[in-house]
């Protein structure tokens, strides 16, 4: 499955342990790693690069996956330039074309406070296990989350991903061994209850966007109704039927004077 990871680490040495892991893995064939990064919290907010390998054009994330997720996370602060690395991502992100969902920007927001390191990644992998089995010894605390297909995806896309990342975890509890199944069923719970509060939103997005359309639909009936309203008590004959009425009773009159 085609995932983006955050491993939020309390120290450099942490952090290069967790990359060293990570690489090991992909080497072995357990997962593959199509793009990594380590990225620095600042005191100030900022958030600094310091180490990356990314198939695109030499000395830049600019314009992919990794670079977009670092874009976010580097949130109203910016990002600052890593020196060892050399690469600079523009803080101007749009998160409506984002490729994981802003709850997972969140998540991984409020575990990487300033002096934290995260090791962010875009993978591909089976299962859950072997990244989470190198990490968690090493005190990293992993974020994952499905990418979709989808160029520019939309609120639904964030729900399916969410959704395919639920269906592999229940897989895998199934096979897990007692301690492994414990920690798998948490995560189950927490991504549950955050499909659920999705679903919840768009519902209420939905209701509020059709309440709008009802309420300009009837806006526009009443404008109608009003513009016809004169029309309707005004005939274009009525002044010339009422002035020839009046033009015969005076001819009659006038007559019977003169008999």
């Amino acid at each position: 499955m085609h995932r983006m990871l955050a491993v939020v680490f309390e120290n450099e040495d942490k952090t290069t342990q967790g990359r060293k892991a990570l690489l090991h893995l992909d080497n072995e064939g357990s997962i593959v790693v199509h793009a990594w990064a380590i990225v620095l919290k600042n005191a100030d907010q900022t958030t600094t690069i310091k180490e990356s390998v990314n198939p695109g054009p030499v000395g830049t994330l600019i314009g992919t996956s990794l670079g977009g997720l670092i874009g976010l996370l580097g949130g109203p602060a910016g990002l600052a330039i890593g020196c060892a690395a050399g690469l600079l991502v523009g803080n101007i992100v749009d998160m409506n074309k984002a490729i994981v969902g802003a709850d997972f920007i969140d998540d991984v927001s409020k575990e990487l406070q300033p002096n934290k390191l995260a090791l962010l990644a875009e993978i591909e992998e089976d299962s859950t296990m072997p990244v989470d089995s190198c990490m968690e010894p090493l005190g990293g605390i992993v974020f994952r989350r499905a990418v979709s297909d989808v160029e520019h995806p939309t609120h639904k896309d964030h729900i399916a991903a969410m959704k395919a990342d639920l269906a592999q975890m229940k897989v895998e509890v199934t096979q897990a061994h007692a301690d492994r199944k414990a920690k798998l069923q948490k995560k189950i719970d927490q991504l549950d209850s955050k499909v659920q509060e999705q679903l919840r939103e768009a519902y209420e997005r939905r209701e509020e966007a059709e309440l709008e359309e009802k309420a300009e639909a009837e806006a526009l009936e009443d404008k109608i109704a009003a513009s016809k309203a004169p029309a309707a008590k005004i005939s274009p004959t009525a002044g010339t039927e009422n002035e020839q009425d009046g033009a015969q009773n005076k001819a009659g009159e006038e007559e019977k004077m003169r008999a």
